[in-house]
């Protein structure tokens, strides 16, 4: 049996609502990652039993309607879900990360307008930032939007096109960062659009190595008409939501792989005790042993460490760098990790009999989103030489 996970929370509440993800995950989710990830179904039922369980709100203020928690319990919600099936950890964190633009930089009306059925689970949310030709380079972005009409009848008239859009053709709203003016970032604004948006469409998922379920897709927008007042923040102030937005994001792919991880490594203690050879367990030999323990410690290691920089952020202090370095050892841990787990499981490893050869494949996208790891890389090396 895997070692238990030992957790210090703030709040006996937040030992109770970690009870109620495990619970969940164990009863909702972990029973179907299999089949849907190899049908590539994208399980929007189960997304809507989250919200109902107050688990997609959670990062938010209650009176915005959310669940009034620090950041470090949501992200440790998080991964527990990501445990059980990472499409759904990964579809937890965009809808928090497209959830942000409204509550942190819209009106009171535009958040006493959205908000409820965003973190009430009702609205699936997308964001949507990168396009085929602009992905590190966001501030390159090209999607147009110029405004048509004045007063009430104004509209934002949009032409582009945006790429890999998780949860592309299946979410209620789109955050689209758009070119409102002239180049780079002071350029770029945000607009709030509904998937009914004339004008905006989805394009056929992308056929992906792994997370099949979590649907990813282009968005094109071709004279899409977004009403004026769906701008969220105030114009040319896209890029620094959007900055501000993925910091956050950059977190939650962080606790995402720590799921992964831990999936995996408990799948390969449990398989290293019942496996014998040599008339003994393969756990006992030093060779392994030693694997799995170095294992258990990465996970470990990498928990602490977007902890720590979920802990800033719930004390107000900066917290940019910190979660670039989350992101790139978490995510690297877990492409590692979950490589080592399938070794573990020799011949057996490489077969769909047994998941961890999914959550190998599963691993290597969680390197490239939000922000891929030489990014990371580039934001860390530029905090440590700045002036």
């Amino acid at each position: 049996m895997p070692m238990a996970v030992q957790r210090l929370l703030p709040t006996p509440e937040a030992a109770d609502l970690l009870d109620l993800t495990r619970e969940l995950a164990a009863a909702e989710l972990a029973p179907r990652a299999a089949e849907f990830e190899h049908d590539k179904r994208f399980p929007r039922e189960v997304f809507r039993t989250i919200g109902k369980a107050g688990l997609l709100g959670l990062a938010y203020p209650e009176e915005l309607g959310g669940g009034g928690q620090p950041y470090e319990v949501y992200l440790q919600v998080l991964e527990e879900l990501a445990k059980a099936w990472l499409s759904v950890g990964i579809g937890v964190s965009v809808h928090t990360l497209a959830c942000h633009p409204v509550a942190h930089f819209g009106t009171p009306e535009q958040r006493e307008r959205w908000l409820p059925d965003f973190l009430g689970g009702d609205l699936l949310g997308a964001y949507c930032l990168s396009e085929p030709q602009s992905g590190s380079d966001a501030a390159a972005l090209q999607t147009r939007a110029v405004q048509e009409g004045d007063g009430d009848d104004a509209v934002w008239v949009v032409d582009g096109t945006k790429a890999w859009i998780t949860h592309g053709g299946e979410a209620d709203f789109y955050n689209l960062l758009v070119r409102t003016s002239g180049e780079g970032p002071r350029g770029v604004s945000c607009l709030l659009a509904d998937a009914s948006t004339p004008g905006l469409s989805a394009a056929a998922p992308e056929r992906k190595m792994g997370a099949g379920a979590s649907t990813t897709a282009q968005i094109r927008l071709e004279g899409a008409r977004v009403p004026y007042d769906r701008l969220i923040g105030a114009e040319g102030q896209g890029f620094e939501i959007a900055m501000s937005a993925l910091d956050s994001g950059r977190l939650g792919i962080a606790a995402c792989a720590v799921g992964l991880a831990q999936a995996a490594l408990d799948a390969a203690v449990d398989y290293a005790q019942g496996r014998k050879q040599f008339g003994r367990p393969i756990a006992e030999f030093q060779g392994l042993s030693f694997m799995l323990a170095d294992m258990a410690t990465s996970v470990a290691a990498a928990r602490a460490t977007y902890l720590a920089a979920a802990r800033l952020r719930d004390a107000g202090r900066p917290f940019s760098t910190e979660a670039a370095m989350a992101k790139l050892f978490a995510t690297d841990m877990a492409m590692k990790l979950t490589t080592d787990a399938v070794q573990v499981f020799g011949g057996y490893g490489y077969v769909e009999d047994y998941p961890v050869e999914r959550y190998m494949r599963e691993a290597k996208v969680l390197q490239i989103v939000e922000g891929t790891n030489q990014i990371q890389r580039v934001v860390i090396g530029r905090a440590l030489t700045r002036p």
